[in-house]
């Protein structure tokens, strides 16, 4: 079994400062009781560039994989962070490895040093925890907390009562679902053509309506915060009906096979010709036997129209996904002039102030999944969820606070480089000559976000497709 040590310059134990040399004992103190081999170390100085961090080097180490290691380990919980919150965000981000961390300083997994610290500590959300705990109270008394579930809005005592136009269309859904056997999917296309509209105004889609139909709310059982309070309010649908309609959604999800989801290319980028709606990745797999009784399966990857997809509308629109991203890296490869959607007035200070807003929003979004964690982590030290649960949790944070870094660094970067129009545009021309040399060399989300750079919108049609840069 072997370990990797990670250092930083300047951490602290207790208040005290811990040099790298007695964080490389302490290392290697810890490898020799636990009968570890050293993998290798990492280290953090301070002042050093983040891309080319210690940290970083460590986390693509990890990712790689099959280094026969078992466990990172750091001195101390002040290695991970100045502060509980900043601790248990590196921690997430190295555990989502899939590679667990440990402190040398008690021999013990460093998230429940983290968890006991806070537990002792009170760090980080008493506040919030001292919310919760009285959002709970109002929860037993069956009071809305929130938004109320369409069908329904808060009237007297904060208790959910019936919207009758609303409740109708509840109920015309779980009877298109039950009684005329249509699926999600028909039934979103049903309300639209029906002109029946959202409590917003807008179209219904299948996910707005698959929430209607998953929602026990219905039942009259108010449910929040792991609080179930039974006739609370009106019920709209029988728990016969509803019991029918759950075992009919169960009997349509595939089976649950652990399947890795490879991301789209293009998502966010393509555009439906005719409507005017995103597109939308979907992947198919499908399974056959030959004639010779071979059993064969393939996965189909395509762009499709949201409308078509989720709300029934629309003409059907499908793109391979292969061929759609081949036609786009050939527009952006032929020479000339391509086009552009969005026209500048050529004011510099409009590109500063876009690029210093995109950095600002990012730097929004990781504040916000700090906050996120730090509730996670309260969570598990007053004993609302166990340390694996705090791990599961915080996995998806950890990995959304990792693109969003990434998305920072490229921000930063065309900060720096529209400080005048003339070299944002010649940042662009650098830019799409690189996607197109490199397409196939570039790490793909490094290329996804290269993409975003550099096109505004791809319209997908029968027609053709059109790439339109950014200007």
């Amino acid at each position: 079994m072997k370990a990797v040590g990670y250092f930083v310059e300047g951490a602290r134990r207790d208040g005290d400062l811990r040099p790298i040399g007695e964080q490389n004992r302490a290392f290697v103190d810890f490898c020799s009781r636990n009968g570890y081999e050293i993998a290798g170390t990492f280290l953090d100085t301070e002042g050093q560039d983040p891309e080319e961090s210690g940290l970083q080097q460590m986390l693509g180490f990890l990712r790689r994989g099959d280094h026969g290691f078992t466990v990172v380990v750091v001195d101390c919980l002040g290695v991970l962070g100045s502060d509980l919150g900043h601790a248990a965000m590196r921690l997430l981000a190295i555990e989502e490895t899939g590679v667990p961390v440990y402190s040398a300083e008690h021999d013990e997994e460093a998230a429940r040093a983290i968890v006991e610290r806070w537990a002792s500590q009170g760090e980080g959300t008493p506040v919030s925890e001292r919310v919760r705990t009285a959002m709970r109270r109002k929860a037993v008394r069956g009071e809305a907390l929130g938004r109320p579930p369409y069908g329904y809005r808060i009237g007297a005592g904060r208790r959910l009562e019936i919207v009758p136009e609303e409740a109708a269309v509840v109920r015309y859904i779980f009877d298109l679902y039950l009684n005329e056997g249509l699926g999600i999917r028909l039934i979103a296309g049903r309300l639209n053509e029906e002109g029946i509209k959202t409590r917003r105004g807008g179209r219904w889609s299948m996910v707005s309506i698959r929430d209607i139909l998953r929602n026990r709310t219905y039942l009259g059982t108010y449910s929040r915060f792991g609080v179930k309070v039974p006739d609370s309010h009106p019920a709209l649908v029988s728990a016969a009906d509803f019991r029918r309609v759950q075992e009919r959604l169960q009997a349509r999800q595939p089976s649950m096979t652990r399947r890795s989801v490879q991301p789209f290319l293009l998502s966010g980028l393509v555009f439906c010709a005719q409507c005017g709606n995103r597109m939308i990745g979907v992947s198919r797999r499908q399974n056959w036997t030959t004639r010779a009784g071979e059993s064969r399966n393939a996965t189909y990857r395509y762009y499709q129209c949201e409308s078509r997809t989720n709300q029934n509308a629309c003409q059907y629109n499908t793109q391979r996904a292969a061929e759609l991203e081949q036609r786009v890296r050939d527009q952006l490869a032929e020479s000339g002039e391509a086009p552009r959607r969005v026209q500048h007035t050529g004011n510099v200070d409009t590109f500063v102030n876009d690029a210093s807003a995109q950095v600002e929003r990012i730097e929004g979004q990781l504040r916000r999944l700090r906050r996120q964690v730090e509730e996670i982590v309260a969570d598990a030290a007053h004993g609302h969820i166990s340390l694996e649960r705090m791990r599961t949790l915080g996995a998806e944070p950890a990995r959304e606070q990792r693109e969003l870094q990434e998305e920072l660094r490229q921000a930063r970067e065309r900060l720096a480089a529209q400080r005048s129009a003339a070299e944002y545009r010649q940042h662009l021309e650098e830019l799409r000559t690189r996607v197109t040399r490199e397409w196939d060399r570039l790490e793909f989300a490094e290329l996804q976000v290269a993409l975003r750079d550099l096109v505004d919108r791809i319209e997908a049609g029968t027609e053709g497709v059109r790439v339109f840069l950014r200007s």
